[in-house]
């Protein structure tokens, strides 16, 4: 088991599934970094880091290489882009990913969400989505590009040092059980 004082959650703090992921690591002991961008109104200001315009064109990522990716067209806004730029970074830092969203029949993640989802299958880093729909956790298994059930004693434990929380803005009840969960199974 991982000691808490030598663990990092990496998140956005937006509202919903980050601002969760936020809470449960401050209530757990665990610090945070929220990366962030100039004008953007993070829900969670804890370890908040703002990305100035040099880092956020290092996640730069070409808006019809995701659309095509993740088959749904996304806002060419310079927002958009940003939100992009800001889970590269999110994804990038940690060494396994946490999502809550909704897996799709394609066996991509709904919504902006899911680019952090893909952009994890493509790093090849431990990845996670607790489905909404389904009330339960799934493992990307990335050899037989699948996504495996995690119930009962399988249920995921933080691995690393150095993770990452992120998701929707529509966090349900049950999605905020299994944040929590995940950080008593890690850090009891």
């Amino acid at each position: 088991m991982l000691r808490r004082e030598d663990v990092i959650l990496f998140s956005g703090g937006a509202l919903g599934a980050e601002e969760a992921f936020g809470a449960c690591a401050e209530s757990f002991g665990v610090e945070e970094v929220n990366f962030s961008f100039e004008g953007h109104k993070p829900a969670r200001t804890r370890g908040l880091r703002v990305l100035n315009h040099e880092e956020l064109a290092a996640g730069e990522v070409s808006l019809a290489y995701v659309s095509k990716l993740m088959n749904r067209r996304y806002p060419d806004t310079p927002t958009f882009r940003k939100i992009l730029q800001s889970i590269w970074y999110q994804v990038n830092s940690g060494q396994e990913i946490y999502v809550i969203g909704s897996i799709q029949p394609d066996l991509t993640v709904r919504g902006g969400t899911g680019w952090g989802a893909e952009f994890a299958k493509l790093c090849n880093k431990p990845l996670f989505v607790f489905d909404q729909d389904k009330g339960s956790w799934f493992r990307w298994d990335g050899e037989a590009s699948a996504w495996a059930a995690e119930t009962g004693s399988s249920e995921p434990v933080v691995q690393h040092r150095h993770f990452t929380g992120t998701g929707t803005r529509m966090l349900m009840p049950a999605a905020r059980k299994a944040i929590t969960e995940l950080f008593s199974r890690s850090f009891a």
